[in-house]
């Protein structure tokens, strides 16, 4: 069945210049930004930010691989994204694949476009990785992922989609797992409700599997996938290794080859995972 029907039909009607092309990323547009964050992300900030393994990323092309928290207002990704760009500087663009919502007004297609972010698109991951060579940021579990519930913070869910190790196996780019931990505490998820969003058809609506409960700021209890004023929080992040997909490019790998590899991520994740839950 067809999924994200309203999204496919908003996207008809609509200016799709912006979040279409890895020729959109502006470097002093995220210049600009991370001076704008630093009083925000850092040791002693709002955020206070802590990264192991950076020196684990390889040369362009990779593909980083995370788990996600945090629910909508994605305070990971913001941090990972100032790490990055500390460590590499803004003349290595980082390029994260989003959900359409992120990019669904003008005002938000511009600014994330010349910051990196594209809709996500398996045929524009694979332009970044192989015509651009250029490094990509995908976080598997998606909405799944960044609403489960606050009990199961500490746990890998990447809801069975292994799109992006086919991606890999195919491109022949090494994958860097990457954990995060922190973001999920900036609010407290009750529930991701799943068989609400079942009943509602919001996957074949909006391409959305959940509709959260969940206690936040300004909200109090709350229903939905609301962006929330996270609350101050540790943001921890482990980079592993990096997981050597293929000598070539394989432009059809196997379902069992595509399976192997997403065990093997998974697995490297939840390792890292496991260790900033036994060391906070």
């Amino acid at each position: 069945m067809p999924t994200g029907r309203v999204l496919n039909w908003y996207n008809r009607g609509h200016g799709r210049r912006w979040g279409t092309s890895p020729a959109d990323y502006d470097p002093e547009a995220v210049r600009t930004t991370l001076d704008q964050l630093r009083w925000l992300f850092g040791e002693r900030r709002y955020f206070r930010l802590e990264a192991q393994g950076l020196e684990n990323v390889p040369r362009s092309p990779a593909m980083i691989v995370s788990n996600h928290s945090g629910g909508t207002t994605i305070p990971d990704v913001w941090g990972f994204g100032v790490l990055w760009y500390r460590a590499f500087g803004v003349e290595r663009p980082l390029h994260l694949m989003a959900h359409d919502i992120i990019l669904a007004t003008d005002a938000t297609r511009r600014f994330f476009g010349r910051r990196g972010v594209l809709r996500g698109s398996r045929k524009l991951a694979a332009h970044v990785l192989t015509d651009w060579q250029r490094d990509l940021m995908v976080m598997p579990g998606g909405d799944l992922d960044t609403w489960r519930p606050y009990r199961e913070r500490y746990r890998v869910r990447f809801g069975g989609r292994t799109g992006y190790a086919r991606l890999a196996i195919q491109s022949g780019v090494p994958i860097v797992p990457v954990a995060n931990a922190g973001a999920h505490e900036t609010l407290m998820v009750l529930s991701d409700g799943r068989d609400l969003a079942r009943k509602l058809h919001l996957r074949e609506l909006w391409r959305a599997s959940i509709w959260p409960v969940h206690l936040s700021l300004p909200w109090g209890l709350a229903v939905g996938p609301w962006p929330h004023l996270p609350l101050p929080a540790r943001l921890r992040y482990r980079i592993g290794l990096p997981i050597s997909v293929s000598d070539e490019p394989i432009a059809d790998p196997a379902p069992e080859l595509v399976e192997e590899l997403d065990a093997r991520v998974q697995a490297a994740v939840q390792a890292q995972l496991d260790a900033l839950r036994d060391d906070r």
